[in-house]
């Protein structure tokens, strides 16, 4: 079984059951079978900056991040269980609003089109 948890910082309209359909059908197609759990976040600009800094000593707001287990001391979604973690995908919410206006898209595509290149950085595919 795949697990996904949806957290939302803010009231973001977000759609969380079909983020999770389509989640749960990449990971499954990607061949992931097992009892996986993967964290998706949508934070504000300020907490993205803030992760920013942490994690890449840069101070800007970055779309998405995606973080293993094994890249962070604590994860920014908690509880723990007994499924293998894939990680967590960060998106910064109005950051992706903004990105949605300027390229033409709605923001249920944006949103998956962020959601996609981080679950895909957590499953090893990384681009130069």
């Amino acid at each position: 079984m795949i697990k996904v948890v949806v957290f939302k910082t803010s009231n973001y309209p977000v759609s969380s059951p079909y983020l999770k359909k389509k989640v749960r059908a990449f990971l499954e197609a990607k061949g992931i079978k097992s009892d996986t759990e993967v964290f998706i976040s949508f934070v504000s600009k300020p907490r993205m900056i803030q992760i920013a800094k942490k994690y890449l000593k840069e101070d800007s707001v970055h779309n998405v991040f995606s973080f293993t287990e094994k890249e962070v001391a604590t994860p920014f979604v908690y509880p723990p269980g007994n499924f293998a973690q894939l990680g967590e995908v960060v998106i910064c919410y109005p950051k992706a609003v903004e990105e949605a206006k300027k390229e033409g898209l709605t923001m249920d595509e944006k949103i998956w089109q962020l959601v996609e290149h981080g679950l895909m950085h957590l499953l090893g595919y990384h681009h130069n």
